[in-house]
Parts: C-alpha cells; structure tokens; sequence
C-alpha cells in the first residue's frame, strides 16, 4: 500500500509567500492603528482647544451681561486734584483713564476699555477689558437707620468723615448667610455709595467684626481712598463728598441740586469734616470690579486667559489662549459708530467716551496644550461674537 504522508515540510517558496501574505496582513493593520491614534490625538487637541474656548469666552460673556448693572452710563464719580491717579488691575501696572464729564468732575465709566494694553502673543498684541458693576447676591444697605438705636440687618451708618460703616450686628455684610451661600464683605472689596447727589466708591481697607465696622483707609491699592483729593463737585475732602452737600464753582457760576443746607460759604462748597453729617437716603452696595487679560508672565510660554475680581489674586481661566481683541459699538442717537478700538475716539470732530459703549464684540483665539502629533503643530480655534450690554444698551423711546 502506498503512503501518501510527507515529512520533509513546506518549501521554501511556499514559506517565502506565506511570510509575505502576513506581512502584508500586519502592515495594514498597524498603518490603521497608526491612523487611528493620529486621529484620536487631534480629536483629543482640538476637544482640548475648544474646553478653553468655552471656559474663557462663557465667563466673559456673562460678566459683559452685567456690566453697569444700578451703575448706568454716567459711570461712578471720582476725586480729583493735583497728581490724583487710580490704578488698574493689568498684566503690568497701569492707571485708568477717567471720562472727563461736562462739570469739573472726572467718571470711571462701567466699562473700561484697553487696547493693545494687553501682552504680544505671536507677533500681535492683546487687549483688556475692566468691568463694573452690582453684586446681585449681597443685599443692599440703607444709611443713616430710621431707628439709629436699633438698626436693622439692612442699615448702617456711614461715620461723620467718610472713614468707615457701622452695621447692624445681624448684617450679612459682616457675617455672610450660609444658607443663601452669601460671603461676608472681605479685605480688597468695593463698596458703592449711591446718593440723592450722586456715587461714589471706595475700597474696605480693613473689617472690625467685635464694632460690625469695614473701614476705607487711605493707601488702598485702587487709590480710590484719597482723604487729601478735591472733588470739585462737593468740595474738599474724601470722595464722598459728592454724596453730602450743594456746590457753587465760582469760575463756573454752575449751582448743582441741593441735597442738605451748606454749613460754610466757600467758594468752591463747603469743607467735608469729621463734623459734618451725611444727608438721608444713601444706598450702599457690594460692586464688583473685574478685569480681563491674558497673562504670560506667570507661565511664559503658555498665556492664560485671567479674571481680576476687585483686590483680590488673579485668577486664571483657560488656556492657552493667544489672542484677545476687543471693539465697541457706540450710541449717540446719530452716527452711533461701531467697532471702535480705543477712546477717546473722534469721528467728524464729534469725541465719543467710554461712557458711549452699548455693545461688545468679542474675539478670543486658543490653541491645545501640547502639540498634534500628526501636524507637529498646535490645534487653534477661534470664537467672534457680540455682546449687547443690559444695564448700558436699554434706551428710552419715550422721554418726557
């Protein structure tokens, strides 16, 4: 009988051509693994870019919603005088630039622009952008207290010369309210003094909680705290003197609205001292300064897109993000100029102010954290929008 078995194996042709059929096998399936990780990794990139894009623009935009909010278009009133400065919180120290108003007096407006204020990032330079506004969850306080003997959680007094309030020993301004998760005022607040007369604003230099007393040094890091400024709207002395009496400038013949009887007869209205009382009917509130700009000197390299709440420690949002511009639309019921970069803008002879600005547009531009590997380059993603300003873009269609 015939054995038909082989023990001498397989040829080397035959092995040669398998080898090659597995090796054709094997190189597709890695290329399409291969492909497949470069496609994960810019996916991953570009989900990263866009984590940023949200966390940076969101915040923004909504701070934007509320800028001027029980503040308006006239801006807060600030003192004056020789030398007088306010710094700004920035990526450098800087100061503010004030509205000049139609009176003597000077206006931080609820929006501050600041082009190309900000770092070069790629050859361009970025801007900033400061904000004011109302903290909508401290709740307001009432001066003086219809009952001075028992003051309520919602009044206070504001002491004789302006240096400090005293609250009510149940005021949420000194001790918080958990429940409505609600934070005591802290060291590097603002505090917003609206009045009959006018506004002010100054900055809680130090919290006495045994006497419920913020107190506003001067030397505050805003300088909004200047005992020795003229206000010449009211006199001379701290900037609330805007809020306590009458004024006649002698070289402008202008009588402002009385709000109390004038003590002495000066010739640019009476002298603020520890004597003199505060008139009824002023409204304090928590405000809020926030700031915007990219920083590239904590991190170089990797610019963050960071958020300043009045003096307190920066904070950064997103990264990484390499361009931030800023325009403004403008209203004067006339030309209404839009995408305006810097002030004062002057358009036809005719200089428009940061107290114009009724709408934002906003670009912002991120890229990945660490580089795509299938370009060997950054995934960047851009984000342009517009934002109308809610307490600055309402316009009344029917004036008296």
């Amino acid at each position: 009988m015939r054995n038909l078995s082989r023990e001498h194996g397989f040829t080397l042709t035959e092995m040669m051509v398998s080898t090659a059929v597995v090796l054709m096998v094997l190189a597709g399936a890695l290329s399409t693994f291969r492909n497949a990780l470069a496609i994960n990794d810019s996916a991953a990139q570009l989900a990263d870019a866009n984590q940023n894009l949200r966390a940076g623009t969101n915040q923004l935009i909504r701070d934007l919603l509320m800028a001027g909010r029980l503040i308006g278009t006239e801006g807060i009133s600030m003192p004056t005088g020789p030398g007088v400065t306010f710094a700004r919180p920035g990526p450098v120290a800087m100061n503010f630039d004030m509205v000049a108003d139609g009176d003597p007096t000077l206006q931080l407006p609820s929006i501050s622009s600041g082009y190309q204020l900000g770092p070069i990032i790629n050859g361009s330079r970025t801007d900033i952008i400061t904000i004011m506004t109302v903290d909508e969850f401290m709740p307001i306080v009432a001066t003086p207290p219809a009952n001075p003997a028992a003051p309520s959680a919602a009044e206070g007094t504001i002491a004789p010369d302006g240096s400090y309030v005293t609250f009510a020993a149940t005021s949420q301004w000194i001790d918080g309210d958990t429940v409505n998760d609600t934070p005591p005022i802290r060291v590097g607040d603002l505090v917003l003094y609206v009045g009959n007369n006018g506004n002010a604003i100054q900055t809680v230099t130090s919290i006495d909680t045994s006497a419920h007393r913020i107190n506003f040094a001067p030397g505050d890091f805003f300088h909004f705290n200047q005992a020795n400024a003229t206000n010449q709207l009211a006199g001379t002395g701290r900037p609330l003197a805007t809020l306590k009496r009458s004024n006649t400038p002698a070289a402008t013949n202008v009588i402002w609205p009385t709000l109390c009887p004038a003590t002495a007869a000066l010739p640019n209205g009476p002298v603020m001292t520890a004597g003199s009382n505060f008139c009824p009917q002023v409204t304090l509130f928590r405000a809020m300064m926030i700031t915007y700009y990219v920083d590239n000197t904590t991190t170089p390299g990797t610019p963050r897109l960071t958020r300043v709440l009045n003096n307190f420690p920066a904070q950064a949002l997103a990264g990484v993000v390499e361009d931030l511009d800023l325009t403004f639309d403008l209203y004067d019921g006339t030309v209404n100029p839009t995408s305006v970069t810097g002030f004062p803008y002057t358009l036809n002879g005719t200089t428009y102010s940061e107290n114009q600005i009724r709408k934002v547009n906003l670009h912002v531009g991120v890229r990945s954290e660490t580089i795509s590997k299938p370009t060997q380059d950054y995934v960047r993603n851009h984000i342009t929008t517009s934002v109308n300003v809610r307490s600055l873009a309402a316009v009344d269609k029917y004036p008296s």
